[in-house]
């Protein structure tokens, strides 16, 4: 049975998720989430090595629209693709 821990920031009164809430939260990945937080597009602050994010601000950055990835996988290599890409294997 998990135990569903709620965090708040002293300073602030402002509910705190740790990375892994926010990632299971979200959908987002960890690395993902870090960088939002590095670039001031999510808001939370870093403990050690912990990140924590303000459930608020997650919740606002999920209700925008967003780009979305891409689509689908690669197109496979051409024949000349593969040729070029084992002539310059060579040359080194």
């Amino acid at each position: 049975m998990a135990l569903d821990v709620r965090l708040l920031d002293a300073k602030t009164n402002r509910e705190c998720l740790t990375s892994s809430q926010a990632r299971q939260q979200s959908e987002l990945s960890s690395v993902y989430l870090a960088q939002l937080l590095r670039k001031g597009t999510l808001e939370g602050f870093k403990i050690d090595r912990e990140w924590f994010i303000y459930a608020d601000s997650l919740e606002q950055f999920l209700a925008k629209n967003r780009k979305p990835g891409p689509r689908g996988p690669r197109k496979p290599p051409t024949e000349k693709d593969i040729d070029h890409a084992n002539h310059q294997s060579r040359e080194v």
